[in-house]
């Protein structure tokens, strides 16, 4: 009977604790990570998501910018951090999912660093060729895509922003989907690439989000989008798994990330208001300007992770890819 009073009086003591933890969180302010320089997609977003957080718990949610080494530095710092909430992790996918496979230096992990908050904006791919080129004039789908480079093998030239990018491997998973061999020209970021194929110098890019005026000024031909879902701005534009490839799903997506020891009251708090930020009609048109907002439960974003983790590991070998 003792030992039975004692048990509930421990947890009783940790409910009282935990409660305590989320009625006080924050008193001072707080520090968000973003691992690129100012202005970028993940910049933005921390900032806008950062001032919806201060306004709502009370404190100043502060971005600090450490960029370099796609996000090492700031990830790296915030794995490190204390586990008392104060230090926040915002970076993009390539942080989490690709540095581990591409680069031998990486010195966190991202699976068992990190506790997941959300993501909060997804900005799929859109593959594109240039309807003024005359070799891919007549290419209006992703069948006929796969059809010329089967005519073709090896031959035929797709851009994209680099070794290791998105964009060459969502290009390399379709091409191993697809059974085709294609040649990679790696220009020094996505808006060279963009250049390139507007250039007619490669026949198809995985463009960011900046292809959209141009497909709708008809200077590109969308072929599909990379993402699970179609976009909104261009509806009838089928997803590549609609094309005939079945769970094909590469993003570029923004999230957030505390140390993995954070108290769950924290971690709770957090997710609630990082979400409640981005679903706020106020903020969407903002943060839109980025991409889809797309927020995650913690478990379905980690699962998220993993997955991603997992096939771009696989897409990466078999394609041998090196990171410049």
């Amino acid at each position: 009977m003792q030992r039975t009073l004692r048990l509930l009086a421990i947890i009783a003591g940790l409910c009282v604790t935990t409660d305590a933890v989320a009625q006080k969180y924050p008193v001072r302010p707080v520090k968000i990570m973003v691992g690129f320089t100012a202005g970028g997609p993940v910049d933005v977003v921390a900032r806008i998501v950062a001032d919806r957080l201060g306004s709502r718990l009370g404190q100043p949610f502060v971005v600090e910018n450490r960029a370099g080494a796609n996000g090492m530095i700031a990830a790296e710092g915030v794995a490190r951090a204390d586990a008392d909430g104060y230090t926040i992790l915002a970076c993009n996918s390539s942080t989490i999912t690709l540095n581990k496979t591409l680069l031998k230096d990486i010195r966190y992990d991202p699976i068992n660093d990190f506790a997941p908050l959300t993501t909060v904006v997804s900005a799929p791919l859109v593959l594109v060729v240039n309807p003024e080129n005359p070799r891919t004039a007549n290419i209006n789908s992703v069948a006929d895509l796969v059809a010329a480079a089967k005519a073709a093998p090896g031959e035929l030239a797709y851009g994209s922003g680099g070794n290791g990018n998105l964009a060459h491997l969502a290009m390399e998973l379709l091409s191993q989907r697809a059974g085709i061999k294609m040649i990679h020209v790696p220009y020094r970021g996505g808006s060279a690439a963009e250049v390139g194929i507007l250039a007619q110098e490669v026949l198809a890019v995985f463009d960011p989000l900046s292809a959209v005026p141009l497909v709708k000024a008809g200077k590109l031909r969308a072929l599909a989008v990379s993402s699970a879902e179609r976009l909104p701005s261009l509806p009838d534009v089928p997803t590549v798994a609609e094309a005939g490839y079945p769970g094909f799903d590469i993003s570029f997506w923004v999230g957030f990330f505390m140390p993995k020891a954070v108290p769950a009251p924290i971690l709770e708090t957090l997710h609630r208001e990082i979400v409640a930020a981005a679903e706020d009609p106020a903020l969407q048109q903002r943060l839109e300007t980025q991409g889809v907002v797309t927020v995650l439960s913690p478990a379905d974003y980690a699962a998220k992770i993993a997955k991603e983790t997992k096939e771009l590991a696989e897409v990466v070998a078999a394609a041998n890819i090196k990171a410049e």
